[in-house]
């Protein structure tokens, strides 16, 4: 059956007589017009011939193609020429067309029926590969003289075997769905937009001025705003001092994707007169089931914004967040209201905890070791012990580790995450400090073992932050963490409740994070210090922290040597493994240099991990740059973990984010 079937499906004598008939010519040429007659009857024999043939071979075809497509009830009431689709029939192996009905040929343009012809020929993005998959519905809509068809299909088989690789021929059946993909566009095109839109720095703006200024100042960011609104054909609506609800159209939003939101940038034209600029976060959100959702997402979007030091748009969906803008500086939102009132709450969960454990981010510094010690003062002052949860051969702090355990209550502070999940029950608190990150917190585990976790850190908030906590004092405009644990500390203990080991190593965190009091400081910087100092805080203690061996001293200064400027930014890929610490020593070393508003590091570990660290000192976010390549931060101070690559790569992936960053 299958050796029949393919002899009536082969191609027809056509290129055998086209053969005959330029002989027949040759041979009328040459003058032998009676033997150039008997070839073109012989010709003219062979077509009728072929044309009989023809029909009879299609005839024999369609019985064969209904008989493996249609029951016997079927066959009798239907046949594939008056079928309602364009059909078409061809080899699997060349996509050659063995036959189709005139629907598929009209629909192709082609008069007639074309046997000859390839069907990816006729529809050039067609091929075959899912039906040799065993799909019998074509992945994508196949766009053909500004229709659009969704095709179906099967696999014509013979009989003996049901194999694919001895497949005969495919089938297929185009459906018009133009109508209905046009409607379905339409509807994503349609579906709702919501955003909140956050003056982040409106008090600052208007304090000390007249009524008629602050009125002038929110008219003109009002201006803006509804001029920008207008021009997506969406709406917005004041619904506190400072906040705004926006709703426009999905079709919409590409665009605004693609101009980075440039809003956030025009919004500084606005300015007091003082000259301090105005600065908008947005938040927005999309593919809610509902409004409802949808809103949810805008306010988790807004908060997020703000967490990341506002002048920026956050984007979050049903599965991610996307940012854009956040090059600025961060705004200052933080007041002692909010200390207050984290501190009083933070006091509560201790009260409420049979034991605390404290951990920061991977590779600990002094800034983390220094923030957690600051939360073992406060769980001793409200009667609660307190563990440090570090690893003890990777971390950037031994000698603050080591200064700290020589104190009488701290012999059995600090512990590793195995003895943590041990001890661990379900009135444990986790504090993690320095970071908000899971995937870079000191243990992962302890983190999902524990159902109550606070979350202290100055760094921008990702995509990735630990959602699920207690409480959250996020403020990527504090300087450190323990800047942050310095506030909480004044609004809930008394001076001798610190002791002094614990001021030096809180102040150690404030001083290697603003690097000697000379990048990220503010007013609450200075004032955390000062308190350090009033509990007992000792500099030449803090100094010695900080000093380095020789050793480190000389690589760091080998890893400067061979820096080189990309734009205006210092890249060191050293060839030797080094230390995180000397890397990032050197990285604030590069800064020294003129000309020079960042710098990054890249380098490897003994165990061959990848990594790289960022400085700057200028008007370029590193942060932004290291979030790109899936590392974090904050403004002047980031890093990122590179997976499966070497440093010359990396150094590659850098230089591709830093074009990008420009750009």
């Amino acid at each position: 059956m299958n050796k029949n079937l393919q002899r009536i499906s082969e191609p027809n004598i056509r290129l055998h007589l086209i053969m005959m008939a330029v002989f027949a010519a040759a041979t009328a040429f040459f003058g032998q017009y009676i033997l150039a007659a008997a070839e073109f009857g012989v010709i003219i024999i062979l077509l009728i011939i072929s044309y009989f043939a023809r029909r009879k071979r299609e005839k024999r075809l369609l019985e064969y193609i209904e008989s493996v497509t249609y029951d016997t009830e079927n066959a009798k009431n239907n046949t594939l020429m008056n079928f309602p689709l364009p059909i078409a029939v061809f080899h699997l192996k060349d996509s050659r067309i063995v036959w189709g009905n005139e629907m598929f040929f009209d629909m192709c343009g082609k008069q007639g029926t074309r046997l000859d012809a390839k069907i990816s020929d006729l529809v050039p993005r067609f091929n075959s590969k899912w039906l040799l998959e065993g799909k019998n519905k074509y992945p994508n809509l196949l766009e053909l003289g500004g229709r659009k068809y969704q095709l179906h299909g099967n696999i014509i088989r013979s009989e003996s075997s049901g194999e694919v690789s001895n497949a005969f021929m495919g089938i297929t059946y185009w459906v018009d769905v133009t109508d209905y993909d046009n409607i379905r566009l339409e509807y994503a095109a349609s579906r709702p937009v919501v955003g909140i839109v956050v003056i982040d720095n409106l008090d600052e703006l208007i304090r000390n001025q007249p009524e008629r200024t602050k009125n002038d100042i929110r008219d003109a960011i009002e201006d803006r705003l509804n001029q920008w609104i207008e021009e997506q054909q969406g709406v917005i609506k004041r619904f506190e001092r400072d906040r705004y609800l926006i709703i426009f159209e999905r079709r919409y939003l590409d665009e605004l994707k693609e101009n980075k939101f440039k809003i956030t940038n025009d919004i500084h034209a606005v300015k007091n007169p003082t000259g301090i600029q105005a600065s908008i976060s947005i938040g927005l959100g999309l593919d809610g089931q509902n409004l409802g959702e949808t809103l949810q997402f805008a306010a988790i979007a807004s908060e997020l914004s703000l967490s990341r030091g506002g002048d920026q748009t956050v984007l979050k969906n049903r599965l991610s967040f996307e940012f854009f803008g956040g090059r600025g500086g961060e705004i200052e939102k933080r007041t002692k209201v909010r200390s207050r009132v984290m501190a009083n709450t933070f006091a509560e969960l201790l009260k409420d905890s049979s034991k605390v454990f404290v951990m920061g981010h991977k590779y600990a510094d002094l800034d983390s070791v220094g923030a957690a010690v600051g939360v073992c003062a406060l769980a001793r002052k409200f009667g609660v012990k307190a563990n440090i949860v570090v690893d003890f051969k990777n971390n950037a702090a031994k000698a603050l580790i080591d200064m700290v355990k020589a104190e009488e209550y701290y012999k059995d502070v600090f512990i590793n995450a195995q003895e943590a999940i041990l001890k661990a029950d379900g009135k444990t608190l986790l504090v993690v400090v320095d970071t908000n990150r899971p995937e870079q917190v000191e243990d992962p585990d302890l983190l999902a073992a524990c159902n109550k976790v606070v979350v202290i850190d100055h760094h921008r908030v990702a995509a990735t932050y630990i959602q699920e906590s207690a409480l959250a004092l996020v403020e990527p405009i504090a300087s450190s963490a323990c800047e942050l644990l310095c506030e909480v500390a004044e609004e809930l203990t008394e001076l001798t409740d610190i002791l002094p080991h614990e001021a030096d190593a809180m102040l150690a965190g404030i001083v290697l994070d603003t690097k000697n009091f000379t990048i990220r400081t503010g007013e609450r910087t200075f004032e955390a210090a000062a308190y350090l100092k009033r509990t007992g805080a000792n500099t030449v203690s803090v100094k010695k922290l900080l000093k380095t061996d020789m050793d480190d001293a000389v690589a760091r200064y080998k890893i400067m040597q061979g820096a080189e400027q990309y734009h205006n930014i210092a890249i060191a890929a050293p060839e030797e493994p080094c230390e995180r610490i000397v890397a990032a020593q050197a990285a604030d070393e590069l800064l020294n240099i003129s000309d020079i508003e960042a710098s990054i590091v890249v380098a490897h570990s003994e165990n061959g991990e990848t990594y790289a660290s960022a400085r700057s000192i200028g008007d370029i976010n590193v942060q932004v740059i290291m979030e790109s390549l899936g590392g974090g931060g904050n403004r002047s101070a980031a890093a990122v973990q590179f997976k499966d690559c070497d440093v010359n790569e990396a150094k590659e992936r850098i230089r591709a984010a830093i074009d990008a960053y420009f750009n």
